[in-house]
């Protein structure tokens, strides 16, 4: 089964809205960091990467991929409350990011 083309722009907004987010708090990186921060079996790869250096390089990537090449989407997305966890000791409060996850969150999961 396709996904409805209204739905898969809402998730595609969801993740310029996210880039956005990201450059807004200096976050985007110009760089990509190395193969090996990659290879991690950790989840978000906690132990080689920064959340928002995941969130760019793996999540935003490979959801651009799956849009393009018109894959399903993924039905379960959990991810504003790594980002709550990531800013909670951090000077910045991401707070529109983590907004911008709460919404993408719940149109992956269906609510």
């Amino acid at each position: 089964m396709t996904e409805p083309r209204d739905h898969i722009g809402q998730v595609a907004d969801s993740l310029l809205q996210i880039e956005m987010e990201l450059r807004q708090l200096g976050m985007w990186e110009a760089e990509r960091p190395s193969p090996e921060a990659f290879q991690s079996t950790q989840p978000f790869c906690i132990d080689t990467l920064e959340f928002t250096q995941w969130l760019q390089f793996v999540f935003v990537e490979r959801m651009k991929v799956i849009i393009e090449q018109e894959h399903p989407l993924p039905e379960v997305s959990g991810m504003a409350p790594m980002a709550e966890e990531y800013f909670r000791p951090r000077p910045e409060s991401g707070k529109s990011l983590i907004q911008a996850l709460e919404e993408i969150d719940q149109l992956l999961s269906g609510g």
